[in-house]
């Protein structure tokens, strides 16, 4: 089940959990006030998941294309992971789904206060367009992104 809570205010390794002390949690009721839809698929069947199918169907996506972010597959890594921890917003909604490995996603709740959201292997998450995100990852993960 997909964790998130409130973040820190550090500024080290961006990898880190970054959790408050004491712990403060989100729900996922919390999230969805925000937009955010999280889902949990079965990844290792992603190619025929009914599911996905299902979800591809009645948000009309009409493609995807598979990211994977790893030192030793993508190129220019460590500028590009830079990239992806950047604050930024889209005009559309964002949906990653995750194959492998791990990441986080932070997302600004409307007090400006930062949310991490853990994310493993069979999640999948929908940011609402408009919402400020940024997104990083633990060793490697394998990124589904659909449009």
């Amino acid at each position: 089940m997909v964790q998130a809570w409130y973040m820190d205010e550090s500024q080290e390794d961006q990898r880190a959990p970054h959790r408050q002390q004491p712990n403060r949690a989100v729900s996922l009721e919390q999230l969805r006030r925000l937009g955010v839809v999280y889902r949990r698929l079965d990844a290792d069947n992603y190619e025929t998941d009914p599911c996905l199918k299902e979800i591809r169907r009645a948000e009309n996506y009409s493609w995807m294309d598979i990211v994977t972010i790893h030192k030793d597959k993508l190129p220019n890594y460590e500028e590009k992971i830079k990239t992806f921890y950047e604050e930024h917003l889209h005009l559309d909604d964002e949906i990653r789904y995750i194959l492998d490995g791990s990441g986080y996603f932070d997302v600004r709740d409307k007090d400006d206060k930062w949310i991490r959201i853990s994310m493993e292997k069979g999640d999948m998450i929908t940011l609402p367009a408009g919402i400020y995100h940024r997104f990083t990852l633990d060793e490697n993960v394998c990124c589904c992104r659909l449009p």
